[in-house]
Formats: C-alpha cells, sequence, structure tokens
C-alpha cells in the first residue's frame, strides 16, 4: 500500500501545488465558512489546515488529523494558527465525537486507505447530520506525479464506495487535469 514518504514533505508545499489547487478558494468554494469546526483527515504539513484556519476565524476549530507523526511535527514546528489542533490518528478510529465536525476533507488519502469502507464510514460518523465531506484524489491514468496508477482510485468507483458508506447526494466532478472533487453529503 502506497503512503506517502514524509522525506518528500517539501513537494506537499511547494508554490507548484498552492498555484494549482488554490486550498484557499478550493475551501470556500465547497462551503467551508466563519464559525465552522472542519477536519482536514490525512492533513500532512497543513497545506489545506493552514487556510482553512483563515476562513473559520478565531471561533471556528480545524482538526488537522494524520496517521503519520512526522507530518503532525512539521505542521507543529510551522507555528500554525492558534485555532488548529492536531490529532494522531489511525485509519479506523479517528479520535473525534460523533458528528463533531461541519465540513471534512480527504484530500489525496482515499487511495491510501488500507480498508476504505471502514475508513469511509469512521470518517461518516465524525460529520454532523447535514455535513459535507469533500473527498480530492488523482485521477486514474499514468502521470510521472503522484502515486503509481494500480494504487489510483477511478472517480466512479469512488463514488461507489461513498454511497456504501452511507453518504448521500455524491457529486463528483473534475478538478485539475489530474485530480477530481467528489463532495458528499451525511
Amino acid at each position: 500500500m502506497h503512503k506517502f514518504d514524509p522525506k518528500k514533505i517539501d513537494r506537499l508545499l511547494s508554490k507548484e501545488r498552492e498555484q494549482e489547487l488554490d486550498p484557499e478558494g478550493l475551501l470556500r468554494s465547497c462551503g467551508l465558512k466563519e464559525d465552522d469546526i472542519f477536519a482536514d483527515i490525512g492533513s500532512g504539513p497543513g497545506f489545506f489546515s493552514i487556510p482553512a484556519a483563515r476562513i473559520v476565524g478565531p471561533y471556528g476549530v480545524v482538526f488537522a488529523i494524520d496517521t503519520q507523526e512526522e507530518m503532525l511535527l512539521h505542521l507543529r514546528d510551522a507555528d500554525p494558527p492558534q485555532n488548529i489542533i492536531l490529532l494522531k490518528s489511525d485509519e479506523e478510529s479517528i479520535p473525534l465525537a460523533d458528528g463533531e465536525v461541519d465540513l471534512a476533507l480527504i484530500a489525496f488519502v482515499l487511495h491510501e486507505a488500507a480498508d476504505t469502507n471502514s475508513f469511509l464510514k469512521e470518517v461518516r460518523r465524525i460529520i454532523r447530520q447535514e455535513g459535507t465531506l469533500v473527498v480530492i484524489d488523482w485521477v486514474k491514468k499514468a502521470e510521472e506525479k503522484g502515486p503509481p496508477l494500480e494504487e489510483r482510485i477511478d472517480v466512479a468507483d469512488a463514488v461507489s464506495l461513498l454511497t456504501m458508506a452511507g453518504f448521500c447526494s455524491v457529486v463528483p466532478g473534475p478538478l485539475t487535469e489530474s485530480h477530481y472533487k467528489i463532495t458528499a453529503s451525511r
């Protein structure tokens, strides 16, 4: 199973990636707003968490959640905004209460999950009723960047996985030439 190598953490924070994905604009377009409680699941070094902290403001909360300690340490050492809470997690056990978050993001993580069904059910558990999940992942095509082709999840398969895990109003769409975005409701 492919997991992102923390030794390549600089790739996750590159200007090129920021220009390609526009994390703050993307999060706003997904409905993230002031005072929300946001979960960045697979946060890495904070590519989405830090812009989310600006959006939700001082009364909102951002949970930066990752399975890799190195990622969270890098974010901690970057002196993140005070409304970011760092959480070490397992895929099947996220340390948040049922229905705690308004919007959850899984960016470039779904293809890394060992058991996608268990993982997605756990993500669904932490989202409030009427809350939103946004999934961003790699289009299933051979490219020099990103995970190997055989580990990428086709957008149609990702939609099926979300539906099987109990999400509704599952809406897929293109994001960039290399990435797709799916929005789903709890």
